[in-house]
């Protein structure tokens, strides 16, 4: 980029869009600062396994150089999937080949660690939580933080999730609950404290459903499996039924009676609390009036259902607007270019994924093995 002065640039959100974005800017000698509500980066539990594809994130990774470094860390026998019915028998296997990259599986905290260590120190500011952006549209915008601190930038990135502050700059649109629901429930130690369900899921993943109940469990890094239960409930049955552990677990049993013993094990011997995951999203299409100082990438700009897309789309946002950046003149230009390719792209996989999430009830099946990618 050739302007004078140099652009001041944040990023709101330190997850794999955010850090994508300023790791290739960096590569192109352009300074971004990343702002993130977490108070540092082993604040909270990063999430599960991601299949990044070699059609999108890789791209991305690729662009961030950090593929090599990312097929040395990924787990490409996390591509076996296994299709079972509610007795337990196997519909359908995929053992991957030896040599198979179309989309490994890698661990969040794993990516976010490959990507935060790429970083020139101090590019990520922990503890900023957003409060609002301000400002003309034309600039300089304002960015202030739940501590009382103020940022000025020529540009705000908003790779801030789901319930994006950024957003509300360009859009009004909010989430909204699809009326399906994931509870999840871990696994440690499996292969010791587990060896059933270890062999049940494989190197990869299983799923099964019955048309109005699912299961889809996954094998994590570290001798770990989540498993996420599937269910057509409110967004509040956990808060509205004053449900404790024990009660949800009580409940699951009585939904999945007819289930075999085996695969009910997934729902009722996991090792520690259930973690309840609602699965919200954006109106279709979301598209906004061009603004040249604010712009979105990943499900701040396009919340999908949870169908293997989410973090593949928001890396390669992420690497098509920081490539726009570091090859036009003006932030504007840049802008312009970005939204041309990414909002027509996130509209039609939109539109293909619109109400998508009750097929994560189907015994029609589609790609499950992608269903974790939340």
């Amino acid at each position: 980029m050739n302007t004078t002065p140099t652009p001041r640039i944040a990023i709101i959100g330190a997850g794999p869009g955010g850090l994508t974005c300023a790791r290739i800017l960096q590569r192109h000698g352009i300074t971004a600062t990343v702002h993130d509500r977490d108070a540092g980066p082993a604040a909270r539990d990063q999430g599960g396994t991601l299949d990044l594809h070699a059609d999108n994130g890789q791209i991305a990774l690729r662009e961030a150089g950090l593929l090599d470094e990312f097929f040395r860390l990924a787990r490409p026998e996390g591509q076996e999937m296994r299709q079972l019915d509610p007795a337990g028998t196997m519909l359908f296997h995929h053992v991957p080949e030896p040599d198979e990259r179309y989309k490994p599986e890698i661990d969040r905290g794993v990516l976010r660690d490959l990507l935060l260590n790429s970083l020139q120190p101090g590019t990520v500011r922990w503890g900023h939580a957003l409060r609002a952006v301000t400002g003309p549209a034309e600039g300089p915008r304002h960015l202030h933080f739940t501590d009382g601190t103020t940022v000025e930038a020529d540009l705000v990135i908003g790779a801030d999730g789901a319930w994006s502050k950024v957003r509300r700059a360009v859009s009004p649109a909010t989430p909204r609950y699809t009326g399906v629901s994931f509870l999840e429930a871990w696994f440690h130690d499996v292969e010791t404290r587990h060896p059933d369900i270890a062999e049940l899921v494989g190197q990869g993943g299983a799923a099964a459903a019955d048309g109005e109940r699912g299961l889809f469990a996954q094998r994590n890094g570290g001798d770990h499996i989540r498993v996420y239960i599937i269910q057509r409930v409110p967004a509040d049955w956990i808060t509205a039924g004053r449900l404790t552990d024990d009660g949800i677990r009580a409940l699951l049993l009585e939904r999945y009676r007819d289930w075999s013993p085996r695969l009910r094990r997934l729902i009722a011997d996991n090792d520690g609390a259930y973690v309840d995951r609602p699965i919200f999203a954006l109106p279709v299409p979301h598209v906004w009036e061009h603004n040249p100082t604010v712009t979105l990438l990943g499900d701040a700009a396009h919340l999908m259902p949870p169908l293997g897309v989410g973090v593949n789309l928001a890396m390669l946002d992420a690497g098509e607007l920081a490539l726009a950046i570091a090859h036009h003149d003006t932030v504007d230009e840049a802008i312009h270019a970005y939204e041309k390719t990414m909002l027509p792209r996130s509209t039609e996989m939109a539109r293909l994924l619109d109400g998508a999430a009750e097929g994560l009830l189907s015994t029609e099946l589609p790609d499950f093995a992608t269903a974790a990618d939340h």
